[in-house]
């Protein structure tokens, strides 16, 4: 797993107003991270673009990210899971895509 990758993750059981249900999510930490760890940071992407608020990220379906619809990267839901919760690789994020994660990020963890 490397950042940028989407796959199916399982976000059941949760709680509260966390996520539901099996659903495409962004890897957001790094590969090395990914090689020494059984668990994934990700980012939820929902198909209920009505829902995007700045700074949710956009993300339109094409061939790379093969998702099934027009979408948005969910970015203040960042979640941790176990690899076991990885359903499968669906595609990957455009390079312009990534570049607003990682921006992103910057602005979350201040860095």
């Amino acid at each position: 797993m490397k950042q940028g990758d989407i796959y199916f993750v399982r976000f059941d059981p949760s709680i509260g107003h966390e996520y539901r249900k099996t659903r495409p999510a962004i890897v957001i930490q790094s590969e090395e991270i990914s090689n020494i760890s059984s668990l994934v940071t990700v980012m939820p992407i929902s198909s209920h673009i009505e829902r995007c608020q700045e700074p949710d990220i956009p993300v339109e379906r094409d061939e790379k990210n093969r998702l099934a619809k027009d979408s948005v990267i969910m970015v203040r839901r960042i979640s941790t899971f176990d690899q076991s919760r990885f359903k499968r690789k669906i595609g990957e994020a455009s390079s312009p895509v990534l570049r607003k994660v990682r921006g992103y990020l910057r602005k979350h963890f201040a860095l």
